[in-house]
C-alpha cells in the first residue's frame, strides 16, 4: 500500500468520508477545500490503492432488532493450520458475527456477535456454536450498553511534517 504518498488533503478526504460516506463529490470537495475533479481523482486514487475499502449504511441495531451484543472468547482444540482453517472459514459464514480476531493471550479468538435477546443467543451458542470444529472452550460476555461503537478510525497517525517523508511501517 502507497502509505507514504498520502498528504493532507488525502488525510481530510478520508476523514470526512469516514463522517458521511453519502457526500456528494461537490459537498466532498467543498468541505475539503478542492475543485470537482481533483477531489474526484483523489477519491478514485484512494479506492484503487486500498484506503477505501467500500461504503456502507451503519444500521440501527436496536432499530432493527438486534439489541443484544455478546462477546465471546474462543479457544481451540488443535492448533493445526487445517483446524484453524476449517474453524474461521466457519466463523466467517456466521452473519451474526460481526466482528471476529485472532487473539493473543487467553483466547484464540475474540468474536463479537449480535442477536435479538438471550434465547436467540442460547440458540446460536447450543446449536450451532458448540457444534463449530476444534473448539475446546467458549466464554461468553453479554454487553450491558455500548459506549462507543462503529466509530470513525484515527487518521492522526499518517500525518507527516512538510518536507519530511514517511517511511513505511515495518512488516510485523
Amino acid at each position: 500500500m502507497p502509505y507514504i504518498n498520502l498528504d493532507a488533503t488525502d488525510l481530510r478526504i478520508m476523514k470526512v468520508l469516514q463522517e458521511d460516506g453519502k457526500l456528494s463529490n461537490a459537498d466532498l470537495s467543498e468541505k475539503v477545500g478542492l475543485s470537482a475533479s481533483p477531489c474526484l481523482r483523489r477519491v478514485r486514487r484512494l479506492e484503487q490503492d486500498g484506503f477505501i475499502q467500500t461504503y456502507r449504511a451503519v444500521l440501527d441495531r436496536q432499530a432493527i432488532g438486534l439489541s443484544l451484543t455478546v462477546f465471546l472468547a474462543i479457544k481451540q482444540d488443535n492448533a493445526s493450520q487445517d483446524a484453524v482453517d476449517q474453524l474461521e472459514s466457519e466463523l466467517r459464514t456466521m452473519p451474526e458475527i460481526i466482528n471476529c480476531h485472532a487473539t493473543s493471550g487467553d483466547s484464540d479468538y475474540l468474536v463479537e456477535l449480535v442477536v435479538s435477546n438471550v434465547n436467540a443467543f442460547e440458540q446460536l451458542l447450543s446449536k450451532t456454536l458448540r457444534k463449530l470444529p476444534n473448539i475446546r472452550e467458549i466464554r461468553s460476555t453479554i454487553a450491558l450498553k455500548s459506549i462507543k461503537s462503529e466509530s470513525p478510525l484515527p487518521l492522526s497517525h499518517l500525518k507527516r511534517e512538510p518536507g519530511k517523508v514517511r517511511e513505511a511501517p515495518p512488516d510485523c
